[in-house]
């Protein structure tokens, strides 16, 4: 920061001199830049001063905020950028600190490149394009957030503006287009009403040295390495890892089953306490059905594997059942690598028993489990009957669902009411409540509210849910909170080196892609490059039926570290997580009229041939793709081959992969970086 002051303290240094080129404050700034930064400022910052600061000043002194500190040239950290203004004060409903950044332009004309939303000429004469204002303030904001703790403890604690005071709106009106957030609005010569609104609107006429000094003072946490903020993953080194956060979600549910649980033959332990069975009798006939239901990333697979192991501590085995080949596959394998000497077919045979299919409850007699617990209940199917299906078991109109709950005394369904991604899966609450109910059986529904995955960011997860229409909003700008990284690739090979890089770091870092390509089988002992987008050319993950010497199995694709070389699709990738998350949206999902679209002719998935209606292709592939964008941990990358919908996700998300230099440190290919596509960088003639 090269200075700092109160706005009654900046009026007296906007005063201009008689014979002085420059105002007062102009030459204290050059002063101090030049002492600070061991060289001259340039042309741009000396104008800058000169000309835009005291616009602010003004705004600030005429709406009787004096006492309001201002910051100028406010240090990213970290970076050797910096925001031209932090104004620092009280709010003026809470008291509580309040912040604004403040991005100065002198520019009076402005034009956007039709082929890059983000990409404008703003009138230097230089032919090259720059950042969109709005954009950069936003991307500002959006650092400061993440690696200043303080500005996370209240949501709206800063706010972000681009101040065009020389431009008139009708010389700047395509930068209007570009979707404006908390974190970036944009306010020109004919706004400055608007402006001073703001300005009252963010602060008390009180003193901001309070607030000036908490962020001056406020920690930095370290620059966003993967190897030191990536969380837990629910898979590591072959075995089964649960977060704190969870272990609560798992009391709250065993509690509760041990106070509403029937008087079963399960009256001992988790289900019955003779000490606490007091209150309302409870109907011994009637079976009870709980339903868990969360969003990606709420802890319902770990709850499920915590539920299956405190019971089994209590003497009682639950039978954990999936409608996921790779997730059920992988638990086995987990628990298969656990064997003794000698010890491997017993073992085997315990896996088939406790980790079973959806539609392996065709025949079981009733009630002969204590515990059924299915996850991914939402991959339920409407029927168990399938082409492998013996004569005498087919049974098309019995629900698959009806055959899991007669099966257990205590039927548990953890499912997300958007992930299922099939047109004959039907697995939701309103419909596994229905079917129940319809049974005879009591039916408890739990929300679980708490994200594990996206750094912790609800707000990452209804962002998504807006952007697939999957949520009652349309789709808003990504407005970070400091948890979630959300970037855009401008290739598909600049989204692989970011991931490569992030795997070489130690991070588990994977490509999806939405299943827009063929998936042939292996060409002998190689896998075959289906995924083609111009010249760069990947391989599909392994199918389930095949091997592939140096590629892991298609049920270990996300765990094992060969299946970075491979893009994983929807049925691979449902269930599991990783660090980074790479996401290719395919032409199956085109954004038009600011909204998703989706285009069945598109699609290569098996599934949709034959007679199935649009509207469930429509539901399948959005949820495919809110699958796909909810992975990651710690941060997703995304691309989409639609050069429009590519455009709109610029539009839509801040964050761009590029080139940072750090002082003392090689360039470095990192989600902090120029946020202008390379091949925007100059204005196209």
């Amino acid at each position: 920061m090269l200075l700092q002051l109160s706005a009654a303290e900046l009026g007296r240094l906007i005063v201009a001199r008689a014979g002085s080129a420059h105002l007062p404050l102009t030459e204290q700034l050059i002063k101090k830049h030049s002492g600070d930064k061991g060289r001259s400022a340039d042309q741009g910052d000396v104008a800058s001063w000169n000309n835009s600061i005291p616009v602010v000043v003004k705004a600030l002194l005429d709406c009787g905020l004096d006492e309001v500190e201002v910051q100028v040239e406010v240090d990213l950290p970290h970076t050797n950028s910096a925001v031209d203004l932090v104004l620092c004060g009280q709010h003026p409903g809470t008291g509580t600190d309040s912040y604004l950044a403040v991005e100065l332009k002198q520019v009076r004309h402005a034009t956007v490149d039709p082929r890059c939303p983000i990409a404008v000429d703003l009138g230097f004469g230089d032919g090259k394009n720059k950042l969109h204002p709005v954009r950069q303030v936003q991307r500002y904001c959006e650092y400061m957030v993440r690696y200043l703790p303080h500005l996370r403890e209240i949501d709206d604690r800063l706010m972000g503006v681009a101040l065009l005071h020389n431009a008139r709106d009708a010389d700047v009106e395509a930068l209007f287009d570009l979707p404006e957030t908390d974190h970036g609005f944009l306010y020109t010569l004919d706004d400055l009403d608007r402006f001073r609104r703001v300005l009252t609107s963010r602060f008390a006429p009180a003193s901001g040295k309070r607030a000036a000094h908490a962020l001056e003072q406020a920690r930095r946490d370290p620059l966003l390495k993967v190897t030191d903020v990536a969380r837990q993953r629910s898979v590591t080194g072959g075995g089964l890892t649960l977060l704190d956060e969870q272990y609560v979600a798992v009391d709250r549910i065993t509690r509760h089953l041990e106070k509403t649980a029937p008087l079963t033959s399960l009256n001992v332990g988790l289900f019955y306490d003779a000490d606490t069975a007091h209150g309302p009798a409870l109907d011994p006939e009637r079976k009870r059905v709980y339903i868990l239901r969360g969003g990606p990333g709420s802890g319902k697979s770990a709850v499920a594997l915590e539920l299956q192991r405190a019971l089994g501590l209590k003497g009682r085995e639950a039978v954990l059942a999936s409608g996921s080949h790779a997730y059920t596959e992988t638990l086995r394998e987990i628990m298969l690598s656990t064997a003794r000497h000698g010890q491997l077919s017993n073992k085997r045979k315990a896996a088939g028993r406790l980790y079973q299919y959806f539609n392996s409850f065709t025949d079981t007699p009733p009630d002969s489990i204590d515990v059924l617990i299915c996850d991914e209940a939402h991959r339920m199917r409407r029927s168990s009957t399938y082409r492998w299906t013996p004569k005498e078991l087919r049974d098309d109109d019995r629900p698959q669902a009806t055959e899991l709950i007669r099966a257990a005394k205590v039927p548990i369904f953890l499912l997300d009411d958007h992930q299922s991604i099939r047109p004959d899966e039907v697995g939701t609450a309103g419909y596994l409540k229905e079917l129940a109910e319809d049974s005879g059986c009591l039916v408890e529904v739990t929300d679980l509210e708490g994200t594990f995955r996206a750094g912790g960011s609800k707000r990452y997860q209804s962002w998504v849910q807006q952007l697939l229409g999957l949520g009652a909003s349309d789709p808003v700008t990504w407005r970070s909170d400091g948890r979630m990284t959300l970037t855009v690739a401008d290739s598909p090979g600049q989204m692989e080196q970011f991931i490569r890089e992030r795997g070489l770091e130690g991070a588990t870092a994977r490509i999806t892609a939405g299943f827009c390509w063929p998936w042939s089988n292996p060409d002998g002992d190689q896998l075959v490059d289906d995924v083609r987008i111009g010249d760069w050319r990947r391989p599909w993950n392994v199918k389930p039926q095949h091997s592939v010497p140096n590629a892991p199995k298609s049920h270990l694709w996300s765990t094992d570290p060969r299946g970075i070389g491979q893009i994983g699709c929807v049925y691979t990738a449902q269930t599991f997580e990783y660090d980074w998350n790479g996401v290719v949206i395919g032409p199956d999902l085109l954004f038009r009229n600011g909204q998703f679209t989706v285009d069945r002719t598109a699609s290569r998935d098996p599934a949709f041939r034959g007679p199935v209606d649009d509207t469930i292709v429509d539901r399948c592939v959005r949820n495919a793709y809110h699958v796909l964008l909810t992975r990651g941990v710690v941060g997703t990358v995304v691309y989409a081959v639609d050069p429009a919908t590519h455009n709109e996700l610029r539009r839509l998300i801040t964050g761009a992969i590029g080139m940072q230099h750090y002082d003392g440190a090689q360039p470095k290919l990192t989600a902090e970086g120029s946020q202008l596509p390379p091949a925007y960088r100059r204005r196209h003639r």
